[in-house]
């Protein structure tokens, strides 16, 4: 669980979501360049729905807390041993929800947050069950800096989105060129699961996606919520 401050608010909320649900491949950019990525399920086709796939909850980390590789994946022996950052909109439902059509779907969001969707590619590869494993591993969902309720945020889409690695610019776009929107995006998701209060989605990353080492410090900033910030530990390393 995390706490995060409300934007102009005292108060904080903590999010323990019984579930967080993410897409993959919502942004053309990052479809074209899906073959570096070498992810398998990743094509060049725009999806004609979204993909959708979960993160389980315990990657939950807030601001300033170390995303942490885990030594477990050198018993791998991997040739390439690659976890990558994404920098993603963060939306949290704030109502019950079931079967909502795009138009009602924004009525039901609390707020809107930053994540990263932190990756471990090699087991997002090469795992026959999927992206499952590789998307869940403990620390790999970084949230935060703040919360900005939804009517003080306003349109979530024409927001900028970037990343900075070792204060680099890495991803630079805005949520405009999201494939399915977000409003579009919940009514989808609420014709298949039932939305609770706390739920996550993450609304998918565009180009730009790189790999993390030890050391390195990365940050995921968005319009109007500011910038969340995490530096990365190799679990094997002194």
């Amino acid at each position: 669980m995390v706490t995060l401050p409300i934007l102009n608010r005292t108060e904080s909320f903590s999010l323990n979501p019984s579930k967080i649900i993410a897409l993959g491949l919502n942004y053309r950019s990052h479809i074209a360049e899906s073959h570096s990525v070498k992810v398998r399920g990743f094509t060049d086709e725009v999806p004609e729905e979204p993909i959708l796939f979960p993160k389980t909850p315990n990657v939950l980390i807030g601001p300033g807390e170390p995303i942490v590789i885990p030594k477990f994946l050198l018993d791998y022996k991997f040739e390439d041993l690659r976890t990558d950052y994404e920098a993603e909109l963060a939306v949290i439902i704030g109502k019950t929800c079931r079967n909502l059509s795009p138009e009602k779907a924004l009525d039901h969001v609390f707020g809107y947050t930053c994540i990263n969707d932190v990756s471990q590619r090699n087991l997002q590869t090469g795992d026959r069950a999927g992206w499952f494993r590789g998307k869940s591993l403990d620390t790999f969902g970084p949230v935060g800096p703040r919360i900005v309720l939804a009517e003080e945020l306003g349109d979530p889409q024409g927001l900028r989105i970037q990343c900075r690695l070792n204060g680099k610019t890495v991803q630079d776009s805005s949520t405009a060129l999201m494939i399915f929107p977000v409003a579009e995006t919940i009514s989808f998701i609420s014709k298949n699961f039932t939305l609770l209060p706390g739920d996550i989605i993450a609304t998918g990353t565009p180009s730009g996606v790189g790999r993390l080492g030890h050391g390195d410090m990365v940050e995921v900033e968005i319009e109007k919520i500011g910038v969340l910030a995490n530096p990365v530990v190799e679990e094997w390393r002194p």
